[in-house]
């Protein structure tokens, strides 16, 4: 026994390395927070990409122990410094994760208190804030009180809890999928696909419904369809509409879509990951008309909220359908079920056990600035696309339609050299720049440069300099190419 406490002691006494004085957490949090103030201050002047390799080795793990302040430096140079910079004004390039600095002091209070958030019974605390925050969110978009709810870690987790409840309320399973019909998008981000695939529904027939000038699903078409499939004793079962596609931001005619689901009593799903919280301003509201006809949704804070990456949430009005789906106990989890309450448990209506406290990071913002400047920052995200639309008219390039949000797309025009070359050729000269990002996708078989503004550094300045910049390249391109 005495050698057996003599090993325990020596053991104490290397671990304590694991929690560092009052006086090395001070200095800790002061490189921290030179550093944390250094790449803000200096994001106006850094660039937006860099597609410069990460040096081998440096971030390699090899058990021996570093300076913080060396560690810092190799995140500064290697990991904030290469790649799309996500906390740039300048990214333009794709649906930007937000970032906001109170949010990261939320995550800091979060991980130091390490509440576990899946349980009333662990954190009683963690768990109301979280179903404060859900609560919130239905008050939004129009969702019953006893709609069932998670905060999740982006959209492709909370579109498969939405679609694992619409498959277990439906019934669908064994042979019964091969003869089961979902109606979408082609627009419809790709993690619908992931997500059938990981819920065992690869096998259903997919009904990509046409789309109309604006990049919106056809109703008339969906109609004809559905009455078709039906006619052939197919079994539809879920239409998923998107407010706010990844392509061109297109919002689908959502109450008109919601009347055919209820008509033809098919579980509706809206994807509104991206342009959900649209419906806070007051120059796009109308457009979420029938939102509220979901039989379930999915947004993402991390986008229209401009929370840290890594948070999402889903809103299900069939909480029975939810937990059927994730509700499951063991004995060693008895203690957890003496506490009577009629807060449901995160962890029942998800996949995720184990759960970062992620409701933190919406909530102490909401609390410290209220929802104004959130609004403003939306409204002022629309005011910037249809300005820099029109500015890239004045230069000569062409436009995609009118958008329903923030996302565009554009290129420009040639009767004499390859468009889809020299636009791709542009944009690769964009990204070798890095002073802004862009990113690309295909519409009707054209290569076009997309924009999505939506990061809440994206001001009125930073729209000019990229008008400069893809102006300066354009000229310069057009020599290359001899063009006329």
């Amino acid at each position: 026994m005495k050698k057996l406490i003599q090993r325990i002691l020596e053991l104490e006494n290397i671990s304590k390395e694991l929690e560092p004085s009052e006086l090395k957490r001070n200095e800790y949090h002061q490189q921290i927070q030179n550093y944390a103030n250094s790449f803000i201050n200096d994001l106006e002047i850094s660039k937006a990409y860099s597609d410069e390799k990460i040096k081998q080795g440096v971030l390699s793990i090899n058990g021996i122990k570093k300076p913080l302040s060396r560690l810092i430096k190799d995140y500064a140079n290697e990991v904030a410094g290469k790649g799309i910079n996500a906390a740039s004004g300048g990214h333009l390039g794709y649906v930007p994760g937000g970032g906001i600095y109170t949010s990261a002091i939320a995550d800091f209070l979060a991980d130091v208190t390490n509440e576990y958030a899946g349980l009333y019974y662990a954190s009683p605390g963690a768990v109301v804030i979280e179903n404060e925050i859900l609560n919130w969110m239905k008050s939004i978009f129009g969702f019953p009180e006893n709609a069932a709810g998670s905060l999740t870690s982006g959209g492709s987790i909370a579109n498969l809890i939405a679609l694992t409840a619409a498959r277990d309320h439906h019934k669908i399973k064994s042979d019964k999928i091969p003869k089961s019909i979902i109606y979408l998008s082609p627009q419809a981000h790709h993690c619908i696909n992931k997500a059938l695939k990981i819920i065992g529904l690869e096998d259903v027939i997919i009904r990509y419904i046409d789309l109309d000038k604006h990049s919106r699903i056809d109703v008339n078409k969906l109609n004809e369809q559905i009455n078709k499939d039906k006619s052939d004793l197919l079994n539809p079962f879920l239409i998923i509409a998107t407010a706010g596609t990844t392509d061109t931001g297109a919002v689908d005619p959502l109450m008109e879509i919601g009347k055919i689901a209820q008509r033809n009593k098919l579980w509706y799903h809206i994807d509104a990951a991206y342009g959900g919280f649209f419906i806070l301003t007051h120059q796009k509201k109308e457009l979420f008309n029938g939102i509220e006809m979901a039989d379930s949704l999915v947004t993402d804070p991390h986008k229209g909220l401009f929370i840290p990456s890594g948070t999402g949430a889903v809103l299900v009005k069939n909480k029975e359908a939810v937990l059927q789906s994730y509700q499951y106990t063991a004995n060693y989890m008895q203690d957890s079920t003496r506490i009577n309450t009629n807060i449901y448990n995160p962890a029942d209506v998800s996949p995720e056990l184990t759960r970062h406290f992620r409701a933190l990071r919406i909530w102490l913002p909401l609390q410290l600035h209220g929802i104004e400047p959130f609004i403003a920052c939306l409204e002022e995200k629309l005011l910037l696309t249809s300005y820099f639309r029109n500015k890239l008219l004045e230069i000569g390039f062409k436009t995609g339609p009118e958008p329903d949000l923030s996302i565009s797309y554009f290129w420009y025009p040639s009767e004499t050299v390859d468009e889809n070359a020299f636009n791709q050729k542009l944009l690769e000269l964009i990204h070798k720049d890095g002073t802004v990002f862009f990113s690309s996708t295909i519409i009707n078989e054209k290569f076009v440069i997309r924009m999505a503004i939506l990061s809440f550094r994206t001001k009125l300045r930073t729209i000019n300099k990229a008008i400069e910049i893809l102006n300066n390249a354009r000229v310069n391109l057009e020599k290359e190419f001899n063009y006329a």
